[in-house]
């Protein structure tokens, strides 16, 4: 049985990025939604094993949707990361203190945002473990904006 992923990212050509990354795994099922808002309501829907989320988007930036997902005891420890054009330390921190599993600077590639992937489903709340960051592809400010 596939993992159901949740995708969140307002950016259409980003969704089907990933979304093609994810496809050509075969272990994947991807639900898309456009925005923060649409996530919260499709969470209750269905059980994610994966959730990957935008930074900036309209209605209820993806650092929000991170809070609301780590306080809902159904995906309180899914593997969430956290993909953003916004590479800085500070962008980095704020998602993984948010809880995120990790975080992915844009742009990114196929094997950088698998390899996210492997580290969160190894350790989906690294905000619990001390000293535990996640780890981030081009989280060091690498990517472009």
């Amino acid at each position: 049985m596939p993992t159901q992923v949740l995708l969140v990212e307002d950016s259409r050509a980003m969704r089907d990025y990933v979304c093609a990354v994810l496809e050509d795994e075969q272990e994947y099922e991807v639900h898309e939604v456009g925005n923060g808002f649409d996530a919260l309501r499709a969470l209750p829907r269905d059980l994610y094993g994966l959730i990957v989320t935008d930074i900036n988007m309209p209605d209820v930036s993806g650092i929000e949707l991170t809070r609301f997902v780590r306080q809902t005891p159904r995906h309180s420890k899914t593997p969430l990361i956290v993909i953003s054009s916004e590479a800085s330390a500070v962008d980095k921190d704020r998602a993984m203190a948010a809880g995120a599993s990790a975080f992915v600077a844009k742009p990114f590639t196929p094997q950088e945002f698998l390899e996210a992937i492997a580290r969160a489903r190894a350790n989906p709340r690294p905000d619990l473990d001390e000293g535990g960051d996640g780890g981030g592809a081009k989280a060091d400010g690498g990517g472009d904006k």
